[in-house]
């Protein structure tokens, strides 16, 4: 019989170097080439708003993770979420005509006396319960 290795902690990403994954590496890499740019570009209170946006954002993205999930499939759920909710209400507005229609109905008495279940001994339980339990095959006698 041939034996087949199961992968096993495929929900591991792979790492570069350190504890820093591919795609930790590639968050950061781009915020990074974006904050040269900026500070090239730009005067230093513009590069400090940007450094603190976009460097907060792509470390946050790169190293949260909420209930073991990284952050940005968090976002992504939370804005599918937000986006289809799960519960939908259904408002119907009757008219009047049908809710003179609903009032003009006669109401269905129910029987004062509803049929009970037979009490049923101890003996006769067991034998029922050892029937279930056995698939058909023990027959209580009767």
């Amino acid at each position: 019989m041939d034996q087949f290795v199961v992968p096993q902690f495929i929900d591991v990403e792979d790492k570069i170097f350190g504890p820093v994954t591919t795609r930790q590496f590639l968050i950061l890499l781009i915020a990074g080439l974006f904050l040269f740019v900026v500070f090239k570009l730009a005067d230093t209170s513009l590069f400090i708003f940007f450094l603190a946006t976009v460097g907060g954002s792509a470390l946050i993205l790169a190293f949260v993770k909420i209930n073991g999930q990284s952050f940005h499939y968090f976002l992504l759920n939370l804005f599918q979420t937000l986006r289809r909710p799960s519960r939908r209400i259904w408002y119907k507005m009757d008219t009047k005509e049908e809710l003179d229609q609903l009032r003009k109905i006669e109401k269905v008495e129910l029987p004062e006396k509803i049929s009970t279940v037979p009490n049923l001994s101890y003996s006769r339980l067991r034998d029922l319960a050892l029937s279930v339990n056995t698939g058909g095959y023990y027959k209580p006698e009767e």
